[in-house]
């Protein structure tokens, strides 16, 4: 090899490795920049994901309810009870409808706790029934610093702040819906004093008990229906709840009446027309409006006659209940709650959603109703008899049917009280004028004021609101 071509090689070599050197030069910056962003992106990442799993721990930080004012308000509910337990939270089950509203008003933080929310409830509807107009009294958290009804403004408020110009209430229907169950929805809500309770302000209510016609004589039973109105003891048309402290079964009952739900059925004979008992009054007893149903059904059947309900309500001679099956729950409606004076509040774009959403509900069910309904109609076409049994009282149909007033009776009033005295539930006391009383004893679950056997307003006040007639 020659010394031109070694020397030759020699400079390609030099030239070479001044180039790898420039590439590296110019190659460390962009390296370290992308180095110094990606340990940005690892930090960034790294708090948010510490973000989420505090917030996930519930490690996130409280929300201050005493920054914000509270508003005594009313809403206005309806659902479908046939899925739940019924309205009132419960013990041995949380699947109420109370209980899914509480959940409701804690995840919008319109409340801190139920405790501290000064919640009171129009009535207590059981397992299955449902509700188009209950009404629950409540504090909730408010934009209102400038005292509007209802306003309680939170502590070391400034004047400042007191007289600064009037904003917009929190949409509560709004948020609510948004996040109750499908089959729970508050239709609207007005504010109240504070004072205003939907336990004792409530004027009256009304309920209503669907069914078909079928084989029921429905004039005989509006012409029954009328025999509720007036002032009862209702001993024998309810159950009687004296363990939870009801001593006194006097009701006002302002209305009661039987009609078809189209008004053009009234004079029809086909055995699918809908009806309603409808009654309204100024509270009811646990189980009172469907023990009502059940003696207006036996009548309806041509078992019993109108005045069974007077001798029903005769307690002087008929002391004890007889031994009779309720009508079954799902038919029963809480329609109506009155109130004098509250100013409704509505949300018209949440008034179309309810309706859409009951429209659904409606739809599916008058199918399926149809459905069903083609199926009878295609059996009586093969020769099938339509059956004469009311599928709408609990428990069989005996054989042999036995009068009301010829069955076996439960146990007294009287002996009732005996029994919840022995267990500690009631205790007896010697009043002032030498009178007997009756009241909660200290093992009971839940606390009442005292109250008097005899004609004592206060224990009907209680006992109204304790457990309703559904």
């Amino acid at each position: 090899m020659s010394d031109a071509l070694i020397q030759r090689i020699k400079e390609l070599e030099a030239e070479l490795e001044k180039l790898r050197s420039q590439l590296k030069e110019s190659s460390g910056a962009p390296d370290e920049a992308m180095s110094t962003e990606t340990t940005e992106s690892r930090s960034d990442w790294d708090a948010s994901s510490s973000k989420k799993e505090r917030r996930k721990a519930g490690k996130e930080r409280p929300f201050d309810f005493t920054a914000h004012p509270r508003r005594h308000v009313a809403l206005r509910l309806a659902y479908l009870g046939w899925a739940y337990q019924g309205f009132a939270v419960q013990e041995n089950t949380d699947n109420t409808v109370e209980a899914r509203l509480f959940e409701a008003l804690q995840k919008t933080r319109l409340i801190q706790d139920r405790q501290s929310s000064n919640y009171h409830r129009c009535g207590r509807t059981d397992k299955g029934v449902s509700a188009f107009s209950q009404v629950i009294t409540i504090d909730l958290r408010s934009t209102q610093f400038c005292r509007g009804l209802g306003a309680i403004l939170p502590e070391n408020v400034s004047v400042a702040v007191k007289t600064k110009a009037a904003v917009l209430e929190l949409p509560y229907v709004k948020m609510l819906n948004r996040v109750l169950p499908q089959d729970i929805r508050v239709l609207d809500w007005a504010p109240v004093a504070e004072g205003f309770s939907a336990r004792f302000d409530c004027q009256s209510r009304t309920y209503r008990y669907y069914f078909p016609r079928g084989i029921l004589d429905v004039e005989l039973m509006a012409e029954a229906a009328k025999r509720y109105e007036g002032t009862h003891d209702f001993r024998n048309l309810c159950k009687m709840d004296v363990g939870n402290g009801v001593l006194q079964f006097e009701r006002t009952i302002l209305s009661a009446t039987v009609k078809p739900v189209v008004p053009q059925h009234a004079s029809a004979t086909n055995q699918c027309d809908l009806f309603v008992f409808e009654i309204k009054g100024l509270a009811f007893l646990y189980h009172q409006v469907r023990c009502m149903m059940a003696v207006l059904l036996l009548i309806g059947q041509k078992l019993e006659k109108p005045e069974v309900i007077n001798q029903l309500l005769d307690i002087e001679n008929n002391p004890r209940k007889p031994q009779y099956s309720m009508a079954v729950d799902y038919p029963l409606v809480l329609y109506d709650c009155h109130f004098e004076g509250l100013r409704w509040t509505q949300e018209s774009e949440e008034v179309n959603h309810v309706l859409s959403s009951l429209q659904q509900h409606w739809t599916q069910s008058v199918v399926r109703a149809h459905v069903l309904l083609g199926m009878i109609q295609g059996l009586e076409d093969r020769g099938g008899v339509f059956s004469n049994h009311c599928w709408l009282v609990e428990g069989t149909r005996q054989k042999n049917y036995r009068p009301l007033l010829e069955r076996p009776c439960c146990e007294s009033l009287e002996s009732r009280i005996n029994h919840f005295v022995k267990r500690g539930r009631l205790e007896r006391d010697e009043g002032e004028n030498g009178c007997e009383t009756v009241h909660r004893g200290k093992r009971s679950k839940h606390f009442h004021t005292s109250s008097s056997l005899p004609d004592s307003s206060e224990t009907q006040e209680q006992s109204d609101h304790q457990r309703e007639g559904n």
